[in-house]
């Protein structure tokens, strides 16, 4: 019952399909395919309970569920077909208490998009490339294209023309609303001509827009020249490190990193980002023997923001990107020779004290749906127990 999706093709369907699916089911696939790409799909088989598909039915959204347009509602009749405008489609599938039936089926594939022009909403800055084959066939030249803000070039090669636009500078434009941080800026091509002009200008109008820990990416052109949509989605950048103390002054690199039971392990989670008006928060660490499995055998040292391990504490960050915490080497570390640490870090704007980041301990069931909150997991050691006394080997 729901998931997520990132190769270029797949298969998605109801569960138990082709057998009747569960009564009260609320399933979400999540499909994301490579940037510039975008999705599409096509369902093959559909019965469900068919009065108006209030009560079972498929929504299929052009990205992420709450901040998405809805593409369409179905529940019986014609397979058709849906093409995302991004690298990104939502799949919700909802049944109620009463009838069920067959379900559905649906095939999703990647189809390329337009590659005249492409932007990738980076760390640091937004990468807005326009191909020179695009501009000479509209009669441009690459020395026409400017960005808002002059000062700041662009690098020309023989097949494109390539901007890096920082977040805090350029002419960027932030704004905010309840759900989503707004980068925007504009790429100019304009023609040339003292006294009059024959052609109209061309603006690119581009924009990466976060919801809590994802990136949207668009370009689109005015001045009625011509249409030109480009929506990519990605994640923060995130790293989490080990430091030898309190102080968070030295970082550990050694891998596998090597303690002694009971020892103060001291962790810093770091967002890589232009934006100082973020903060990161912990939501989650669960600490595994395997790096790849974080359900089977694990030990849940902050869960949904509520502290399960007593040696966990807190540290006092001078920057909102920084989040810095602590807690004890454990016991069931001698049964393993590694052990591995998985985070669930969440980014919100500074200060805004409705969001997750500044609500603390929450119990998950009661959580705002109305808002996507998809935290961004990292995963972090080997962990490896010492051999022998740790006292004696200290001392020498």
């Amino acid at each position: 019952c729901g998931g997520s999706f990132s190769n270029s093709s797949g298969m998605l369907q109801s569960p138990f399909y082709p057998g009747s699916y569960p009564n009260n089911a609320d399933c979400m696939w999540e499909i994301q395919v490579e940037n510039n790409f975008r999705v599409m799909l096509t369902f093959r088989d559909i019965a469900m309970q068919s009065r108006r598909c209030r009560y079972d039915y498929v929504e299929v959204y052009d990205g992420p569920p709450h901040s998405s347009p809805l593409l369409g509602r179905l529940c019986s009749g014609s397979f058709p077909t849906y093409i995302s405008s991004s690298n990104m489609m939502t799949v919700r599938f909802h049944s109620d208490s009463r009838y069920t039936f067959r379900g559905f089926q649906a095939h999703y594939s990647s189809i390329p998009a337009d590659h005249n022009t492409t932007l990738l909403c980076l760390p640091d800055y937004m990468h807005a490339v326009v191909s020179r084959d695009y501009l000479q066939s509209q009669g441009y030249s690459a020395q026409m294209v400017t960005l808002n803000d002059s000062h700041c070039k662009p690098t020309v090669t023989s097949r494109e023309v390539i901007f890096n636009i920082p977040y805090n500078s350029c002419g960027t434009i932030r704004e905010e609303n309840n759900d989503t941080i707004n980068y925007s800026n504009m790429i100019k091509v304009t023609s040339s001509g003292y006294i009059i002009k024959r052609k109209k200008n061309i603006h690119l109008h581009i924009s990466c827009k976060m919801l809590r820990n994802t990136w949207m990416q668009i370009m689109y052109v005015a001045e009625d020249t011509i249409d030109v949509n480009e929506i990519q989605f990605g994640r923060y950048d995130m790293n989490i490190t080990f430091y030898e103390s309190s102080s968070f002054l030295w970082q550990v690199h050694d891998s596998p990193y090597y303690i002694d039971l009971n020892q103060d392990l001291y962790l810093q989670a770091y967002l890589h980002s232009s934006d100082p008006n973020l903060i990161v928060f912990v939501d989650t660490c669960v600490a595994s023997p395997d790096r790849h499995d974080f359900d089977t055998l694990a030990y849940d040292i902050i869960k949904d923001g509520c502290v399960r391990d007593s040696s966990y504490a807190t540290y006092y960050s001078p920057y909102s990107h920084f989040a810095r915490f602590k807690f004890n080497a454990f016991e069931f570390i001698r049964r393993h020779t590694l052990v591995y640490l998985q985070c669930e870090l969440v980014v919100c704007r500074l200060g805004d004290y409705s969001s997750r980041c500044y609500r603390g301990c929450i119990n998950r069931s009661k959580r705002d749906t109305s808002s996507a909150e998809e935290e961004v997991k990292v995963v972090v050691g080997p962990l490896q127990l010492r051999e022998g006394d740790a006292r004696s080997r200290n001392t020498g």
